[in-house]
């Protein structure tokens, strides 16, 4: 199969931003009086977007009521769009890999679950306006992953078969997303999770260096 799209997810697979949302989840919670989590802890609360990373913080705690939670996400969301770079860096090899793509005249595309409003700035940030074909976050009225509306809609738009995409990401989330929109899903051993959660998403191949990616085009 020749694929001519790929579309990656961003936290945890071109973006180590654990430390990022670690200090400003904790941040939060110090802000009401709560105690902090260890940065590892925040590897299983990532992935299905800011208000469930809120609610699962919150929930550990043991105080995510309603009347929390909407004190809580706000705190969160203003300081994290404060300074949403802090902390955060691109992963080894993911430029090398992007750029490789790029020569190979692949269309590149990425979706997260992160508000769509920090997704856009932080990729131009790092990498620039010409690489992406598509930059998406999370949008109101459109679901998040791992339903897969947001990824047929971007391959759509790149101009090409669901047989012709590849996805990317490092999540159970994003092997199901990509699995349900007839992709071909890539796990990454350089993020969040593990190799067990991948293959139970249903990974097609699992990679764990980003220019074994390059070898699908």
């Amino acid at each position: 199969m020749q694929y001519k799209g790929i579309i990656f997810d961003l936290d945890g697979t071109l973006l180590d931003t654990l430390e990022t949302l670690a200090y400003y989840c904790n941040a939060t919670l110090g802000k009401f009086g709560l105690a902090p989590y260890e940065k590892d802890a925040y590897r299983f609360m990532i992935g299905n977007g800011a208000k469930t990373l809120v609610h699962r913080m919150l929930e550990g705690r043991g105080c995510d009521t309603e009347e929390m939670f909407e004190k809580a996400y706000p705190a969160y969301i203003e300081a994290y769009h404060a300074n949403s770079l802090y902390k955060t860096e691109i992963y080894p090899g993911v430029s090398a890999l992007l750029k490789g793509l790029s020569g190979k005249r692949v269309k590149i595309a990425v979706l997260s679950n992160k508000p769509h409003e920090a997704t856009v700035p932080i990729l131009k940030s790092f990498f620039g306006e010409e690489i992406f074909t598509d930059m998406r976050g999370a949008m109101e009225g459109v679901p998040i992953k791992p339903d897969p509306t947001a990824a047929l809609d971007i391959a759509e738009k790149m101009g090409i078969r669901q047989s012709e995409c590849v996805y990317v990401g490092d999540t159970a989330v994003d092997m199901e997303t990509g699995k349900s929109a007839g992709f071909y899903t890539v796990g990454v051993l350089w993020g969040f999770r593990d190799r067990e959660e991948l293959e139970n998403g249903g990974a097609d191949k699992i990679v764990s260096a980003p220019e074994e990616i390059l070898t699908l085009f």
